[in-house]
């Protein structure tokens, strides 16, 4: 019992620290990007200009889930937590010395050049989170390992919502107080502060988490399960799915359509998150998997993935139908967050539920490599398809890249599992 108790405890303690550090760093992720949204919008970049501004950061979230892995599982989790921090303060501040005098071409390659290391950052502190857990809570405790990983994954993504108000907020504000361009600046400098005061918690973290005794050789990056391969098949069309009309596209939409301001773009957008990041956060409860012995099976993600095809096209023929564009908007909104948080949630269990111990970052890494390139992939297209098509075309390109995710699923096996809450080894 006393054995027991002492490793919930330390589990708690290490499950504490790494949230913490990546509710804090997940604030500014969100708020970074509706910074340079709404204030390159304002500047006069099109649609398909403030896509190529997050380039970067999805191509190098690719980069950086491929390798992070793998420099995770060499030099501990720790490492790569902090290291994302302390990337992600030195990106805030890149921002917050831009010259706007410079020309267009000279800005765009400049915040590219920041977004490249914020897309560092933000993915070498998801992958390094994502495994943590997978650490602190066993493989065969799999509905609490479903429930803190919900937990972790839920709260993470109403968080951004919170950063997207933040980041409207303080452009909005800094802005009417010190007018362009010092306005951007002292946003992006008291964001950096803040994540500075988080960057000094990471001392308290085992040093060693996630490290392994044995060195992987590089080519280990490629030899993956077919579990592993399949999951970040379907991740990668998923979130192209989501991010082709939500990324760039909404926003604009809303901006220029509508005639909102920024705090409204921004506040509503952070409603949607939060409210997203909620019903991750409940996802076990209301799947029924939160109960001892009770998690996902293949069978759970492959029919709410065929669920979620039909939501983008229903919110585009809606569209086309001449519906009222606010309600359209926002009832498609509310509905495709529902069914897109179930899908998240449990592929966010299935990945550790599929990997062993050993390998749990350079899974992780790889499955989240598959992530940030879906994002890429809907991040492009929806600066692209916005200008060329409007949102009308957004949504049914991702009504396609739904479906493409669902044929992978129906693929996928059930997890193996051993029906035991918590299992304490010899040593612990």
């Amino acid at each position: 019992m006393t054995a027991v108790s002492s490793a919930q405890a330390a589990a708690v303690r290490n499950y504490a620290l790494v949230t913490a550090a990546y509710w804090g760093f997940t604030i500014t992720d969100g708020a970074i990007r509706m910074l340079v949204l709404l204030h390159f919008h304002k500047l006069g970049f099109t649609p398909i200009q403030i896509a190529m501004l997050f380039l970067f950061y999805e191509i190098f979230g690719v980069i950086t889930n491929f390798l992070g892995g793998w420099i995770g599982s060499l030099f501990g989790l720790r490492l790569t937590l902090y290291g994302g921090i302390a990337i992600q303060i030195f990106g805030l501040v890149m921002l917050g010395v831009i010259n706007l005098q410079w020309p267009i071409w000279g800005q765009v390659a400049y915040v590219m050049t920041a977004q490249a290391l914020a897309g560092i950052a933000k993915d070498l502190t998801k992958m390094s989170s994502k495994s943590a857990i997978r650490l602190v809570v066993p493989k065969e405790a799999e509905s609490r390992l479903f429930r803190w990983v919900a937990m972790l994954t839920g709260s993470k993504n109403a968080l951004k919502g919170v950063g997207f108000f933040v980041g409207a907020a303080l452009l909005q504000i800094f802005t009417e107080i010190y007018g362009d361009p010092l306005g951007f600046r002292m946003a992006n400098f008291v964001q950096a502060g803040a994540l500075a005061l988080i960057f000094c918690s990471g001392a308290l973290l085992p040093a060693d988490m996630g490290k392994v005794k044995a060195k992987i050789p590089f080519k280990r990056l490629f030899s993956k399960s077919k579990e592993i391969n399949l999951l970040s098949a379907a991740r990668f069309f998923l979130f192209g799915s989501r991010d082709v009309w939500f990324v760039v596209a909404l926003p604009v939409f809303l901006y220029d359509e509508l005639g909102w301001t920024f705090m409204q773009v921004g506040s509503y957008m952070a409603i949607w998150v939060i409210g997203y990041g909620f019903i991750q956060f409940v996802a076990p409860q209301l799947l029924g998997g939160g109960r001892p012995g009770r998690a996902p099976k293949a069978r759970t993600i492959q029919i709410w993935t065929l669920t979620l095809t039909a939501v983008p096209a229903l919110i585009a023929t809606a569209f086309m139908a001449g519906l009222p564009p606010e309600w359209v908007v926002t009832g498609g909104l509310i509905l495709f967050g529902i069914v897109f948080a179930f899908n998240s949630a449990v592929h966010s269990y299935l990945v550790l539920a599929y990997t062993e111990d050993d390998d749990v970052a350079l899974n992780v890494g790889f499955y989240y490599m598959a992530n940030s390139g879906g994002r890429l992939l809907g991040t492009v297209t929806s600066g692209i398809l916005f200008q060329l098509y409007g949102l009308v075309g957004c949504l049914w390109f991702s009504t396609l890249l739904i479906l493409a995710a669902g044929l992978f699923s129906l693929k996928l096996p059930d997890p193996s599992k051993t029906p035991v809450e918590w299992v304490v080894k010899p040593g612990d």
